[in-house]
């Protein structure tokens, strides 16, 4: 029986754009599970409240209930051992983890900057006040006015992306030879802006970019057949 993942989506029901449920799509597609997905919105709440709260992603294995993309990864390594692995021992997960926080506080909210008004514009109709409203709450001004400035932001998103750069022009993955969850926790920021935005991040030429297109052949193509954009 395949695992079902509930998976953001957008007005389409194929634009999965979470960055999170790209983590956990990842991680099983590295594990070689069979995964049936189900498009769920900002407001189907009642569709998921049998996991106890209001947050994808969240999987069903089973009679297993598992939600959070790093307690799912950890779920997964753990009942799926005889499949590879996604840390690579304990010592590779306490670096992961430390990838996860880096993501979380600097790559993701650099994205948010550049990206915001667009995600908006995939939305379904009936997400579009909640996301509006709680975002336009949360940053103090609206969509628009938070990227007006991002041919300027941009610059210095992309200065971030140094200790990245760094590490990919010794290898081609982050994990090494070959992805691993630290790739997948980073390459989900990105995939969120290429399934919602035609703004550019990277620059052609930069170690990111290519890595980044690696990552879009992984798992034989799994994200670059993903609704998106080039930029």
């Amino acid at each position: 029986m395949a695992i079902r993942l509930y998976d953001l989506a957008g007005a389409e029901p194929e634009r999965r754009f979470s960055p999170f449920c790209w983590r956990t799509r990842l991680a099983l597609a590295h594990k070689r599970l069979d995964v049936e997905t189900v498009p769920w919105r900002f407001t189907e709440k009642d569709v998921i409240a049998f996991s106890g709260q209001g947050r994808v992603p969240v999987i069903q294995d089973g009679e297993r209930m598992v939600y959070d993309s790093w307690t799912i990864a950890e779920y997964l390594e753990e009942r799926y051992a005889d499949g590879p692995s996604l840390f690579g021992g304990a010592e590779a997960k306490a670096v992961t983890r430390f990838v996860a926080g880096w993501v979380d506080t600097v790559l993701h909210p650099g994205i948010f900057r550049l990206i915001l008004p667009d995600v908006f514009a995939h939305l379904h109709e009936k997400d579009k006040d909640y996301f509006r409203t709680s975002r336009e709450k949360a940053i103090g001004v609206t969509l628009e006015a938070f990227a007006a400035n991002r041919d300027a932001d941009v610059v210095s998103f992309r200065q971030s992306l140094q200790p990245l750069r760094r590490s990919l022009q010794a290898q081609p993955f982050l994990a090494g030879a070959a992805p691993a969850y630290a790739d997948h926790i980073v390459f989900g920021g990105f995939q969120w802006a290429r399934a919602t935005s035609r703004f550019a991040l990277l620059e052609a030429g930069d170690p990111v970019a290519a890595w980044r297109a690696r990552m879009l052949d992984a798992y034989d193509g799994l994200a670059r057949r993903a609704p998106g954009y080039d930029a």
